[in-house]
């Protein structure tokens, strides 16, 4: 048997009524709408989550309809009219009171309405459509049977017999009140003790059984103007609505991206009635909870009575502060509770009030250029903001994942937040220094350690592009990139934020103070390998492809256990080091443009194609390398690279090819068959190579645009 703690009230004669109370509370000026939607339909205010068509609801369950064929337009979910919309979590809406008419000769039992298996009430006869948002309120109706002889009750999901009520009529007698029997559904049938009825003279028309909100009982109802209807009428009826895709706000918290409550001052609480949860602005807050900055701060000193302060009161974020008058102590929270101090003599009272004045006036005009000041600086930061398509981004990031919502954890930072990540980017927060900017070691307030890329300049085109791309970069997801976790866009030249990477660059590996320590062969082709994976996925698996277009040693950071991570994919040009000092090839250890040498030699690309036409290439590799690398993978890895540095688009490989053929090498140079001398063709089988020519062909103008240090991007 179901549990049920609602009062039962029966009327002799005209109404068998079940009491469960309403009320309706009118939408507060403040329940807004997201920019660009509706917020009135006829004379009803919308509140989010609710919204008229798909874009302006949070969701389906949320969506209404503005039927304009009625003067003023009315507003409806599915087939019920709603007349009022509440953040509170209640709905008022009118549904239709049919009549039931006999031939008063028999007693008539209704089976209106019904709890299904969760408790909640239904009516058959009234239909939500598609959502589940809605639960008649079982505290704020009342079941309403009219009419005589009848029989009410209620019915649970398995038709069992719950409670219920007759009423019967007899014939008017003086003296006869008609007072109500009542009988509450919580209590024992021994402290009901309700008086039996056995007259059955009279009988009505028609008889009527409906849900009401309780103050139609007390404000429109009438016993001689309803006793003997005949027609249907309209009624209204409480809703309880609630966001009822999850459980409770323990299950809703896991899923950021759907979680409704999206006020940073807002908080969340189980719906009361069955499933779901509710959203609530903060305590000092009012507003929309369920909006992106929706909940604002409550000046609780424009209304000293409501909140108890009968002194001196301040607004704070989020509360205030009430002290007694100057001159006076006491309780601040009672009417005249703050009594005066001893009086000062009139020559102190002089003097002070002098030097307050003076004191004021300084202070005040310091905080007027301060706060001019404030002004100013936030109006530029907007002003950037706009500028750096920062409402752009904040628009596809809401369409990707839900209001307010990021992208794979990417954000948009403030200013502040940078600043406090690096001590007001300290010069000891420094980790690289180059030709266009600064990258600066941060912390956030999670404790998150970050990357911080601090541009000097930015050329017009790319400032227009520069939110598409960010949007597009917050997207990847790859073990050898470097994770773009957000930007920074109220400054001239906007800062990206990226993860730590730990253990520097691999030009500082291969360049710096420790480049003379050995490094084998298999670290080298790990990271090669890795590199290349990183850009066949930037290459084949990004939508759109993204080309990196400047690709070197100083864009490729090495972590803890020497794993690649290419970074820098045309979002800064930023480099840690001296922008002269560019690319390198990985197996000689030496720089692509070394200046200090011949200028015949100044360009490694142009020297190695040279070794290799003669078959001296095998000089340039660095020595350690040398002594570990087979002729067989000597071999490969030429064929490899010229390849990739062919002139012709059609010869080149995709960068798949690249990542996998290193791969193999890599694979082969860990397989003791790779120190061992063995059968030619098992070597070639494990290699997976190609019986290369070694004898290359370069065409005349190859190698001169290769000697004159011409720089090329290959695309794919």
């Amino acid at each position: 048997m179901l549990e049920m703690a609602t009062t039962t009230l029966c009327l002799q004669g005209a109404a068998l009524v079940v009491l469960i109370v309403c009320l309706a509370p009118v939408a507060p000026a403040w329940a807004q709408q997201p920019a660009g939607c509706p917020d009135k339909c006829g004379n009803t205010s919308i509140p989010y989550p609710f919204g008229i068509g798909s874009r302006c609801a949070r969701d389906f369950n949320f969506r209404l309809v503005c039927n304009h064929a009625y003067s003023p337009p009315r507003l409806f979910v599915s087939e019920v009219e709603l007349v009022s919309l509440s953040l509170d979590g209640e709905a008022r809406a009118l549904i239709n009171a049919r009549n039931y008419c006999s031939d008063g000769t028999t007693y008539i039992s209704y089976n209106a309405l019904r709890r299904d298996s969760q408790g909640q009430l239904l009516l058959s006869d009234v239909s939500f459509g598609r959502s589940t948002a809605y639960r008649f309120s079982a505290a704020r109706n009342r079941f309403v049977v009219l009419g005589c002889p009848v029989l009410g009750y209620l019915v649970d999901a398995e038709e069992y017999y719950v409670s219920g009520c007759i009423s019967m009529c007899r014939k008017s007698q003086a003296g006869d009140d008609h007072l109500p029997y009542i009988l509450s559904l919580n209590k024992s049938a021994e402290e009901n003790r309700v008086e039996p009825i056995y007259h059955r003279l009279n009988s009505t028309a028609c008889n009527y059984v409906f849900l009401v909100e309780d103050k139609w009982i007390d404000t429109t109802y009438s016993y001689r103007a309803y006793f003997n209807r005949t027609d249907d009428f309209d009624v209204p009826v409480v809703l309880d609505w609630a966001i009822r895709n999850v459980r409770n706000c323990r299950v809703a918290k896991r899923n950021a991206t759907k979680y409704a409550c999206r006020s940073e001052w807002s908080e969340c609480f189980d719906a009361s009635d069955g499933v779901g949860y509710r959203c609530r602005c903060s305590n000092g807050y009012q507003g929309n909870p369920y909006l992106d900055g929706g909940c604002t701060d409550i000046d609780e000193c424009q209304d000293k009575e409501k909140y108890g302060c009968y002194g001196d009161c301040t607004n704070t974020i989020g509360g205030y502060t009430c002290i007694c008058p100057r001159g006076t102590i006491g309780n601040v929270h009672e009417k005249n509770g703050c009594r005066p101090k001893d009086k000062f003599t009139f020559a102190l009272k002089a003097v002070t009030g002098v030097g307050l004045g003076v004191f004021m006036s300084v202070f005040m005009a310091f905080w007027l250029h301060l706060g001019l000041q404030k002004r100013k600086l936030i109006r530029t930061r907007q002003k950037f903001f706009e500028q750096n398509g920062g409402i752009f981004l904040q628009q596809q990031m809401r369409s990707y994942g839900g209001a307010g919502g990021g992208v794979g954890g990417f954000k948009i930072f403030s200013t502040e937040e940078l600043k406090n990540a690096t001590n007001n980017f300290a010069v000891d927060h420094i980790l690289g220094r180059g030709g266009h900017g600064i990258v600066y070691k941060g912390v956030l307030e999670d404790n998150t350690v970050v990357a911080i890329k601090k541009s000097k300049m930015m050329e017009e085109a790319q400032t227009k592009e520069f939110a598409r791309e960010m949007f597009i970069l917050s997207q990847i997801n790859h073990r050898n990139v470097v994770k773009l976790l957000g930007c920074c866009l109220e400054v001239e030249v906007p800062m990206l934020v990226y993860e730590f990477v730990s253990n520097g660059t691999l030009y500082h590996y291969i360049h710096g103070k420790d480049s003379e320590v050995d490094i084998a062969l298999d670290t080298h082709l790990q990271i090669a390998a890795e590199s290349a994976e990183a850009l066949s996925y930037m290459h084949s698996s990004a939508s759109p492809p993204i080309l990196h277009g400047d690709v070197k040693t100083a864009n490729i950071l090495l972590d803890d256990k020497f794993d690649a991570k290419v970074s820098d994919f045309g979002a800064s040009k930023l480099a840690p080091t001296d922008e002269a000092e560019i690319a390198t090839l990985l197996l000689t250890r030496k720089k692509a443009l070394y200046l200090d040498g011949p200028e015949e030699d100044r360009s490694l690309v142009s020297c190695f194609t040279t070794a290799v036409k003669v078959g001296r290439h095998q000089e340039l590799l660095d020595s350690q390398v040398r002594n570990e690398l087979s002729d067989e993978m000597l071999q490969e890895i030429t064929h490899l690279l010229m390849r990739c540095l062919s002139m012709i688009g059609e010869e080149r490989p995709a960068m798949k090819e690249v990542a996998e053929r290193l791969e193999s090498l890599r694979r082969y140079q860990q397989h003791p068959w790779a120190k061992a001398e063995g059968n030619e063709e098992e070597i070639q089988s494990l290699l997976g190579m190609e019986q290369n020519n070694a004898n290359y062909q370069l065409r005349q103008q190859d190698v001169l645009g290769l000697e004159e240090g011409n720089a090329y991007t290959f695309s794919l």
